[in-house]
């Protein structure tokens, strides 16, 4: 085909356009391919529109949460003062209700992919709303008490205010609080969108179910990863590249792994965990444990213990048997 006849078809209606490129077989195949879906899945049409919840809009909602948290440092920068209060209420109103919008997709949805129809979907979606209102005091305090961890616990950090402003371990938590706080209130689907926008944003990937005691602090955070039934206790603090995972997943007798169960560890308080160690399973690393950069954890570990790979393979060395 010369330049030209691709020219004149580029300038063409759009009807004609369409044959250039095969648009209308594609979109027929496409149809195709996502109705096979749909019937695999015993997937109801969607009359009325989308009927799922939307990640654009709950990164709209978190971005103005994130101010009404901190007006002052991440919400709009003409803002003053004396205009806190007024701003903290006009945002929350939008926010809050734009969220209830959200929380009546997953309850209805919910409803629907478990094939029952919830009577007062509307009376729960507005009380799970005004119970995640009344908690922001509550995750405000909390993050305030990350903010200082971060700052007390990096000897680069100039002013509290820099760790607010730049640390993604800290915009990590500010979205872990609140995931966490939707997951408890039982719209885990939003609450595990929340966990995947500040996995996008920061790196760090941490599911929502995860219980974090306050003062916890992520350095550099890259990389790590924190499944849904870790606890985590106070003055935690974690490197880059750190893993809190499960060492294996059990299955029910038609070979489906069974979900919810107890498979990620417990980190009591004061505990530091440097970069790239990888700890497994449902163990306890106990009060003031310290464990080394780049070791493999799947026991448990004592309070106050120093574990590193040097200690490691002491201890493998120890526990060989002797040749006869």
């Amino acid at each position: 085909m010369t330049n030209n006849k691709i020219n004149n078809q580029v300038h063409a209606p759009a009807t004609q356009r369409a044959s250039l490129f095969g648009i209308e077989q594609v979109v027929s195949e496409l149809a195709s391919v996502r109705q096979a879906w749909r019937s695999r899945q015993v997937r109801p049409s969607e009359p009325g529109g989308r009927e799922l919840p939307s990640r654009d809009a709950l990164t709209k909602i978190l971005e103005d949460l994130r101010g009404a948290l901190f007006p002052m440092r991440l919400g709009p920068p003409e803002l003053r003062q004396e205009s806190e209060d007024f701003y903290v209420g006009h945002t929350l109103d939008s926010v809050l209700h734009s969220l209830l919008t959200q929380v009546r997709l997953e309850l209805s949805y919910a409803s629907r992919y478990n094939n029952h129809h919830e009577l007062h979907t509307e009376d729960r979606a507005v009380s799970i709303v005004r119970t995640f209102s009344r908690s922001l005091p509550q995750i405000r305090s909390l993050l305030d008490s990350d903010v200082i961890a971060a700052y007390q616990g990096d000897p680069a950090a100039r002013s509290v205010d820099e760790v607010l402003l730049c640390y993604p371990g800290v915009l990590a938590m500010i979205y872990h609080r609140v995931a966490h706080q939707l997951y408890l209130l039982g719209v885990p689907l939003l609450a595990r969108i929340v966990a995947e926008i500040a996995h996008s944003q920061t790196g760090i990937d941490i599911h929502p179910g995860a219980q974090i005691g306050p003062g916890f602090f992520i350095d550099h955070g890259t990389g790590v990863v924190i499944g849904e039934t870790a606890v985590i206790g106070q003055r935690v603090r974690i490197y880059q590249a750190v893993t809190l995972g499960a060492k294996r997943f059990p299955a029910d007798e038609a070979g489906n792994l069974q979900k919810g169960l107890p498979r990620h560890p417990i980190v009591e308080d004061d505990v530091v965990i440097y970069a790239g160690a990888t700890v497994l399973g449902r163990i306890t690393l106990g009060r003031g444990a310290t464990i080394g950069g780049n070791v493999w954890v799947t026991n448990d570990v004592a309070p106050g213990s120093h574990v590193s790979q040097a200690s490691l393979r002491h201890e493998q060395h120890v526990e060989a048997p002797h040749p006869e």
